[in-house]
């Protein structure tokens, strides 16, 4: 059996984030010099920590270092010292001196050791425990004794500097002479009665890569249809897309996007929710690109962002600022009077105040009007394109019924849709129960079920359970079932920074959020009260934070995970069931399995949640047979 590396070795040169040269001399040291018991880990997501390796061995222990590709030839180092307080690193450079306290290693090991003991391995006994774990750092390019001797008063600080075989510093003269004993000594050791494969386990979710990790590597597939709505473009330029939940609407467009931008192309790519950007901004990349960067040189932004936008570049902040001043933030402004304003502003912009587009691409189509559609028209170049997407069963904000077919006309459409039914991210068992609830919950004519394209087959292990709580014990249970994937042995490839929580209600989330916090779990949200934080928190949510993921049923449409959970609270309207339905769709399928859990509150959808595989009372399981019976 080989050493277990992660991400694999064949997949190293393709990091979002690129090894440094000192990091690739390490990794190659520890490959080659390390027992194969040793497992290796680089840039692991540890609970809003990013470590540069973390080295497990289930019968010896675990080290984590830091790599510091330093040049003390360019900068001079020093340490201050201070009563009671941390030493502070300090650089001094062209006469001018500034602090590296945010970047002191030792402070980043101590803390890495520290949460590794405290959290990720909680079954380590006190005391002699700590012994189990290394905290080291490697400056490659360094001196050894120049970097030891520098950072001792931060060792003796810490309580580090008296157990130095568990807390290593070394330079190039250890990593050139291939001195183990010096960069790890630990790393000799046979076994160490401190550790065991059920410590190992507990630390593995914290260690293994991020599914969306692995993903980003990876190219986007599309089928011959899909493909061929990414490489060609109609004789108007006009295309209209729909298609079920998970049949690639939004890999379409994005891809499209990247594919314009190939040809030289301007594009703009809008959307209603804020979180949405980072999605499409995360699979355009993976689209093969011949020019440009998808990410800077393609405009993303949602619709009411463009919107401020356009009023600010063409001098007109003044009007902007006046229509909120006067009138509010209502709907009648943000969906009527806003549009109208930046319209009669683009029809009056004679000095090309306003950026104008080769092509306008929008996703998610059923939350917009078509005034906005119309709108947006107006900055497309002549002979341009205009794309728009939707499924309008998912249609949380109820706008979809003003697309009407005279309305569709107006907006420049002819001819039929280009359809796409086929739903490429669900597992099958995931997918019949999402046909299930859109069956019996969600109106006919706005109804498009997704098929799968196996229909017959189940190849991809899915869990999915249900758990009927009373509200009082919501806030506890969804913590419970969010952990629950990693404590009874559930999962195997996945981290914990795959799961994600989801709920209807901001004040709810943020209880959830909380309760995670009072057991360590760290958790990057959108739950803020305040409508200008959480705004913030929206354009900073994306997958690949090293956190657990936690937001609105609003904020993750479009989105995908494979680690789902989801509270459906005691009042569910009408308006409510679409909401869920997306919800219900957001699981990501994979030959390695996912997970999705309801904890549910609504008495009126227990006979739907009593049809699942696991399906659970408050405190008392119930089996598939005993709820037939």
């Amino acid at each position: 059996m080989g050493r277990v590396v992660s991400p694999p070795r064949n997949e190293l040169d393709k990091l979002r984030q690129p090894l440094t040269e000192g990091e690739k001399l390490v990794f190659d040291f520890f490959d080659e010099h390390l027992s194969v018991e040793w497992e290796i880990y680089l840039q692991p997501h540890m609970n809003g920590l990013r470590p540069d390796f973390v080295l497990l061995n289930p019968q010896v222990g675990m080290a984590v270092f830091e790599v510091k590709d330093w040049d003390f030839s360019a900068v001079n180092y020093s340490v201050e010292e201070r009563s009671g307080k941390a030493p502070v690193l300090l650089g001094e450079k062209d006469g001018k001196t500034f602090s590296k306290q945010s970047d002191n290693p030792i402070e980043k090991v101590y803390r890495y050791k520290n949460e590794l003991f405290s959290l990720y391995c909680p079954r380590l006994q006190r005391g002699n425990g700590f012994a189990a774990i290394t905290a080291g750092v490697i400056f490659p390019f360094a001196d050894d004794d120049s970097v030891k001797s520098l950072f001792l008063p931060s060792l003796r600080y810490r309580g580090m500097a008296e157990f130095p075989k568990y807390n290593p510093i070394s330079g190039r003269q250890a990593l050139m002479g291939i001195d183990i004993k010096s960069v790890f000594p630990e790393g000799a050791r046979p076994h160490s009665k401190q550790m065991s494969p059920a410590l190992a386990d507990d630390l593995r979710y914290w260690l293994v890569e991020p599914d969306f990790s692995v993903a980003q590597r990876q190219p986007i597939e599309l089928d011959t249809h899909q493909r061929s709505l990414v490489t060609q473009r109609t004789k108007t330029g006009f295309r209209r897309i729909k298609g079920a939940a998970g049949s690639g609407k939004s890999l379409v467009l994005a891809a499209r996007a990247a594919e314009l931008l190939n040809q030289g192309k301007r594009v703009l790519v809008i959307t209603y929710n804020i979180t949405l950007l980072h999605y499409l901004m995360d699979i355009s990349v993976r689209w093969p690109k011949e020019r440009g960067n998808t990410r800077k040189d393609i405009t993303w932004l949602n619709f009411h962002s463009w919107c401020k936008r356009v009023c600010v570049n063409a001098d007109c902040e003044e009007e902007y600022k006046a229509l909120f001043r006067d009138h509010g933030n209502g709907d009648d402004v943000l969906n009527h009077a806003l549009p109208s304003l930046v319209g009669t502003i683009i029809d009056d912009d004679d000095g090309a105040l306003v950026d104008r587009y080769d092509a306008v691409l929008v996703d998610e189509g059923q939350d917009f009007f078509p005034g906005w559609w119309n709108v947006l028209r107006k900055v497309c170049k002549p002979q341009g394109e205009m794309l728009l997407v939707a499924d309008t069963t998912q249609d949380i904000y109820e706008t979809a019924n003003s697309w009407t077919d005279e309305a569709m006309t107006g907006a420049g459409f002819s001819g039929d849709w280009s359809v796409l039914p086929v739903s490429y991210r669900m597992p099958k068992s995931a997918l019949d129960k999402a046909r299930e609830f859109a069956s019996h919950y969600l109106p006919d004519e706005k109804t498009t079920l997704p098929v799968n394209p196996q229909a017959a087959l189940e190849l991809e292990p899915c869990y999915l359970r249900w758990v009927q709580v009373d509200s009082g014990n919501a806030v506890e249970s969804c913590r419970d079932e969010v952990l629950r994937f990693f404590s009874e042995g559930i999962t195997h490839d996945l981290a914990m920074t795959d799961s994600t929580f989801l709920c209807g209600s901001k004040s709810f989330g943020w209880d959830v959020v909380k309760a995670l916090g009072q057991k360590g779990i760290k958790s990057v949200h959108t739950y803020d009260e305040d409508d200008k934080e959480s705004r913030r928190q929206k354009m900073g949510f994306y997958m690949g934070d090293a956190r657990v993921k936690a937001t609105t049923l609003h904020s993750f449409k479009g989105w995908e995970s494979r680690l789902l959970v989801i509270y459906i609270g005691e009042s569910v309207s009408d308006k409510d069931l679409a909401l869920i339905y997306t919800g219900l769709t957001r699981l990501k399928r994979s030959v390695n399995g996912s997970c999705l859990t309801v904890v549910s509150s609504a008495s009126k959808l227990m006979d739907f949640g009593k049809s699942w595989p696991d399906f659970e009372m408050v405190g008392a399981r119930v089996s598939h047979a005993e709820i037939v019976l």
